[in-house]
């Protein structure tokens, strides 16, 4: 039988103060989940309910809802509350279709494989 470390401890009661509230989860892979948390154990596993994934990209931002919702502790980065008294976002975000997001994030990605690309031919014409 093993004992629970004053860590574990800790991260239990800190995430206790979070239950029944929303909150978002940033995850290793650099998705952002909101939800609320109705469960979590002392490994940070914890269930959210109503999450839904928020893509942003520039100005532009989109939720897609994933229902009820399982992560794994070993995955999450960041856990905080989400203030309901203030906007989640900034006045200039602008929501959008998920169809949208994706031809935005196409983009993006595309521009950045282009600037990728003018600099290797950069750095391999210069000649040190």
């Amino acid at each position: 039988m093993s004992w629970a470390s004053a860590e574990d401890i800790y991260l239990s009661t800190s995430l206790a103060n979070y239950l029944d509230k929303k909150i978002l989860v940033l995850l290793r892979d650099g998705r952002k989940l909101l939800g609320i948390l109705r469960s979590f154990d002392q490994f940070a596993n914890a269930v959210l309910e109503g999450a839904c994934e928020r893509l942003i990209v520039g100005n532009l931002y989109c939720d897609i809802p994933l229902g009820l919702y399982v992560i794994r502790g070993e995955n999450v980065v960041v856990i905080g509350e989400l203030d309901l008294d203030k906007d989640e976002l900034p006045p200039h975000m602008v929501c959008v279709s998920v169809a949208e997001i994706k031809r935005a994030q196409k983009a993006e990605n595309e521009a950045a494989d282009l600037k990728g690309t003018i600099r290797k031919r950069m750095e391999f014409l210069d000649m040190d």
